[in-house]
């Protein structure tokens, strides 16, 4: 039998990440992106986040919000490697940490919303539509259920 159509399993049967899982977790750290390309700029620093984030509260929370993205980025490593194996306990919760995260992004963006007195930017629009998009595929895909739920105690990698 030939299984080469199947490119959601790796060479041992295992799922493999969708490659949406990590856009959306990049989306919920674009705190920490912005932090690290404004490190990359030597002569105004501050002046990126400043495009992105103009009140410098809704940067710091964005950072706050944006940690929860690189703990589940971190179980997703783990979730590769199938070690260390107390992880595998807290993966199988990692999707609603997701979708917690989804929320905790919602309410930062209406706060960043009331912080521009109502007044549309090109970010705010574009981080609604993204995070539209990101709770959609969180309650449709099949496939990212079935990712979260492959590192089971019965596995014979652990």
């Amino acid at each position: 039998m030939n299984f080469s159509n199947i490119t959601w399993l790796d060479d041992n049967g295992h799922m493999k990440p969708p490659l949406m899982l990590y856009l959306i977790l990049v989306f919920i750290a674009r705190g920490w992106c912005v932090l690290v390309a404004s490190l990359t700029q030597a002569s105004d620093r501050a002046g990126l986040v400043a495009l992105v984030y103009p009140q410098k509260a809704d940067f710091l929370m964005a950072l706050m919000a944006g940690f929860g993205a690189l703990v589940v980025y971190a179980m997703i490593i783990a979730e590769r490697k199938r070690s260390p194996v107390w992880v595998q306990p807290m993966f199988r919760y990692a999707r609603w940490l997701l979708l917690a995260l989804l929320c905790i992004d919602a309410g930062l963006l209406i706060q960043r919303v009331v912080h521009s007195h109502y007044v549309y930017s090109w970010t705010v629009g574009l981080d609604a539509l993204i995070l539209f998009w990101s709770s959609l595929y969180w309650f449709k895909s099949k496939r990212l259920t079935h990712y979260f739920a492959d590192w089971q105690s019965h596995d014979p990698a652990n």
